[in-house]
């Protein structure tokens, strides 16, 4: 029985990319693996696997009973609920070390750059294998998205060059347009109900026994949502009282603005506040406009673990 290889709940682009470029790696280095999802592709996904002529992995929802190895993330929030029934085996990404555990060793792989996808370029270089001209263009495109073109904080030089190997293998002159192309695809909003916007890209954590969800959605601008703010909140006060959530965020990220804006729904919205430097009584003029903030990695999930401590 092939192994599986897996990203995260409500997988964006990275997720799954990597997904399919472990697993492209993996196979070459002899190992029996598949790569599957937690979720469907977002619109950006899909336009990114559609550009490059790669299918989609198969979704799944349980992995008990299965060898599997885990691509950008570590977190057992973010993983099938029955992640305890299965035998892990690797992990591959650029986030901080999660709570999952192993009964015996396992194949680690966590450097702190912007993308999975820049750990997955070092370890083919590392092991002597080409990447293949379609997986080089998502991964590029996997790049480019979690980078949001190279503008996060979390983006490193190693990040650019891979970016760079990778477009030459790709065949692509142009990086940055391609970069406008993936993030018009992500800015897709219209006729998209407000539950599938939250959990487009959504992360749950637990931040010393409180259950805190975080998404985020980046827009070339935020005009594009500015008539569904008050549906999002709604939903998303809605999503808060699910699953035992102390707090739901969304971050709408305006990737022109370099900053985004804060949507929440909390038992103790003056502490989101106060986690971000906002007085609290700037809760009573409306939304947090976080100048600068592009990264729930690097700049809202630490802060918010601080707040929890």
């Amino acid at each position: 029985m092939s192994a599986w290889i897996l990203g995260h709940k409500n997988p964006d682009s990275d997720s799954i990319i990597s997904a399919l470029a472990c697993a492209d790696l993996y196979t070459r280095r002899g190992l029996d693996v598949v790569p599957v999802a937690q979720g469907c592709p977002a619109p950006e996904t899909r336009f990114i696997l559609e550009r490059f002529g790669v299918k989609a992995p198969e979704v799944i929802d349980s992995v008990a009973g299965r060898d599997v190895y885990l691509v950008d993330f570590s977190d057992k929030a973010q993983a099938p609920a029955d992640i305890d029934q299965a035998n892990l085996k690797g992990i591959v990404d650029h986030h901080k070390l999660g709570d999952v555990t192993s009964s015996s060793p396992i194949e680690c792989v966590i450097w702190p750059v912007g993308c999975t996808c820049t750990v997955l370029k070092r370890m083919y270089d590392y092991t002597g294998f080409a990447v293949p001209a379609p997986i080089a263009g998502i991964m590029l495109c996997a790049i480019l998205s979690d980078t949001v073109i190279f503008k996060s904080p979390t983006c490193t030089e190693a990040d650019r060059q891979a970016a760079r190997e990778l477009a030459e293998i790709a065949g692509v002159a142009d990086i940055e347009a391609l970069g406008m192309e993936i993030f018009k695809a992500k800015s897709a909003v219209a006729g998209t109900a407000p539950r599938e916007l939250i959990f487009r890209d959504f992360k749950d954590f637990n931040m010393n026994g409180s259950k805190i969800g975080v998404g985020q959605l980046e827009l070339v601008s935020l005009d594009l949502v500015a008539d569904m703010k008050g549906a999002i909140e709604e939903e998303l006060a809605r999503v808060k009282s699910e699953e035992g959530r102390h707090t739901a965020l969304l971050l709408l990220t305006d990737i022109m603005k370099e900053g985004s804006e804060l949507l929440m729904a909390s038992d103790d919205p003056q502490r989101i506040a106060r986690a971000f430097g906002h007085d609290p009584e700037e809760l009573a003029k409306g939304h947090l406009w976080l100048d600068g903030v592009m990264s729930r990695k690097k700049q809202v999930v630490p802060a918010l673990e601080a707040a929890f401590k």
